[in-house]
């Protein structure tokens, strides 16, 4: 009789599966088992610890069970923040989900003055897949600037980059009609306010910005203000 290997079965780090099941990015599960408030088979978890098929994890002693994950793209309208609390008299975007889409995270933002494709989730490690450079997720805006940008300013942003405070920035351009105002903006970065802040260094002022694509998730024909499950 031939000899049958047994499963093997590949130990899972915490971190992961904890953000997994708790719609929570890896930086906060870590700061969960930094803080003791995590145990494995009833012993106080550490960083690095994994985890079995059979391990039973607990938070404060309760078990860690699979979140339903919930996936949403919004269209935001222009004058809306896309944090959770109200800003002053300028509303924030959860005010145009119904309540139970309240807990819900942004991935990445969208300034106030900003408007188009924004997703929002409760699973923390599709957060994180979407937002961190090293997954280099596409990311593409129509803008309008209150000046032509000179054909030796586009060359510069577009083939050497723009030094910034944070780093240099580099975009991909794509004129939308001939008075050099309009553009197609590509980049796979998602540095705070880098497009403002790239066109300013050289003079400009963007007076629309608004995002059409992130990734493979695309607006397509999604009203302002609305909402949809993806």
């Amino acid at each position: 009789m031939p000899w049958v290997l047994p499963e093997v079965r590949v130990p899972q780090r915490l971190n992961k599966y904890l953000a997994t099941h708790l719609g929570i990015s890896r930086r906060e599960a870590d700061q969960l088992i930094i803080a003791g408030k995590v145990q494995i088979d009833q012993k106080t978890a550490i960083l690095g610890s994994q985890v079995l098929d059979h391990s039973h994890v607990t938070l404060n002693h309760k078990p860690v069970r699979a979140t339903n994950y919930i996936y949403l793209m919004l269209n935001k309208p222009v004058g809306y923040v896309s944090s959770r609390s109200q800003q002053g008299a300028t509303p924030t975007l959860y005010s145009l989900l119904p309540p139970e889409y309240q807990n819900l995270k942004t991935v990445g933002r969208l300034d106030k003055n900003s408007s188009g494709l924004i997703l929002l989730t409760n699973d923390g490690d599709f957060a994180f897949q979407m937002t961190h450079p090293k997954f280099y997720k596409q990311k593409v805006y129509l803008i309008s600037l209150d000046l032509p940008l000179e054909p030796l300013h586009q060359q510069m942003i577009a083939d050497f980059g723009i030094s910034l405070p944070d780093g240099p920035s580099k975009l991909a351009l794509t004129p939308l009609d001939d008075t050099r105002k309009r553009w197609q903006v590509t980049m796979s970065e998602g540095r705070n306010r880098q497009i403002r802040r790239t066109f300013a260094a050289l003079g400009y002022k963007v007076t629309k910005l608004h995002r059409t694509q992130f990734g493979k998730y695309s607006l397509g024909s999604l009203r302002s203000g609305h909402w949809r499950q993806v």
